[in-house]
């Protein structure tokens, strides 16, 4: 017998339709297509051949509180479950003994709700079912250009995040699947290389390249960040900045401790210059002024970068958690060996306008620091 089927065909359970038009109506409000999806299947608490009952305490979660009820969107979306044409669809398909076609217009409907909650892998999912994803796509990077054109920064950065999220990994097991953000392995590759010169290392590259590389690694997508590079510098920037805080809402925080990691990094540097130029200084007594600035470790400086400390953690997992909580930390940093041991530490190009725009360091023309 299939799991969630009643022990009798023959005894059908009465279904709550109006309380699975507000289950349905609250799927597409929140731009869920798993929810969604699980309202159709063979064991649906809507079919009235499965025993699963929506009245049920497990399914809370797929019933719309008052809360929820009140909302416009929630509203128009049971309004578009309620069409006559819609309603008749859905009916007939919970009672096909198949796979069901879901209802075009409910699809459509969720798939815009969650571009708005930014909920993109959704989104990707129900435009893919109707094979309009590549159209949207478009459409996000029209509406983008169409922004920065008028000078509306925000507003072009939220339009090439959506366009970009839509994107679709073809080559998945065991079905294509929505791609998602991977800046922890992207940290890393851009990494890979130790700096063994200033070229090497992406905080200091000069203003083209490094705009180019950040953009690339923030959109995840390189066409994407080539449609900006005929832009003015400025609006770069600005684009890069707001990308920055869109990605990170937690920036602000990242920018504190990068202040204090670098404070922590001139005040090594020091204490390493003087060691060296005084005469008759020894290996150990070097040694001594290193273990004196860093505690004895000189993971103290990823540590204070990450806000926290990885027992032995060795570079590369420090960069992943960065990457995975502040995703734009990787553009300012840079590996450096110190002894034998090979850390992270903040890097970046005194003279480039990039770290004061992100508010990474003060000074005159200094950005403050950016809130949401």
């Amino acid at each position: 017998m299939a799991w969630g089927k009643s022990k009798s065909a023959s005894v059908e359970k009465s279904v709550d339709m109006d309380l699975g038009a507000e289950a349905l109506a609250k799927a597409v409000h929140d731009g869920d297509m798993v929810n969604f999806r699980l309202l159709f299947l063979p064991f649906s608490p809507l079919r009235k051949d499965s025993s699963e009952r929506l009245e049920d305490e497990k399914y809370a979660y797929l019933r719309p509180d008052s809360e929820t009820q009140s909302r416009p969107e929630f509203r128009e979306a049971l309004a578009v479950v309620r069409e006559r044409t819609v309603w008749q669809h859905i009916e007939s398909e919970l009672a096909a003994n198949r796979p069901a076609q879901l209802p075009w217009e409910l699809v459509l409907l969720l798939g815009d709700n969650a571009v708005r909650l930014g909920k993109y892998t959704n989104a990707a999912q129900a435009y893919e079912v109707l094979r309009i994803r590549r159209k949207m796509q478009e459409e996000f990077f029209r509406q983008a250009d169409e922004a920065l054109d008028a000078g509306k920064v925000k507003r072009g950065v939220r339009g090439y995040v959506a366009a970009t999220s839509l994107e679709y990994d073809y080559a998945a097991f065991p079905e294509p699947l929505p791609k998602v953000p991977d800046f922890q392995r992207r940290a890393l590759i851009l990494h890979g290389v130790y700096p063994e010169r200033v070229e090497d290392c992406l905080p200091l590259q000069e203003l083209e390249a490094f705009l180019r590389a950040a953009l690339t690694y923030l959109l995840l997508d390189a066409p994407a960040a080539a449609r900006l590079e005929s832009r003015p510098v400025a609006q770069r920037l600005a684009f890069l900045a707001e990308l920055v805080q869109q990605r990170d809402p937690e920036w602000r925080a990242f920018v504190h401790r990068y202040r204090e990691a670098c404070d922590l990094m001139r005040d090594f540097d020091k204490r390493i210059t003087r060691a060296t130029a005084e005469r008759g200084r020894t290996q150990a007594s070097l040694a001594g002024e290193i273990e004196e600035v860093l505690g004895q470790d000189p993971r103290a400086i990823p540590s204070c970068l990450l806000g926290r400390t990885i027992e032995n953690g060795e570079w590369w997992q420090y960069m992943q958690e960065l990457a995975y909580l502040h995703p734009a930390a990787a553009l300012f940093v840079s590996r450096q060996l110190v002894g034998d041991v090979e850390i992270l530490v903040p890097r970046y190009r005194a003279d480039s306008p990039v770290p004061r725009e992100l508010g990474l360091i003060t000074g005159p023309g200094s950005a403050e620091l950016r809130t949401n």
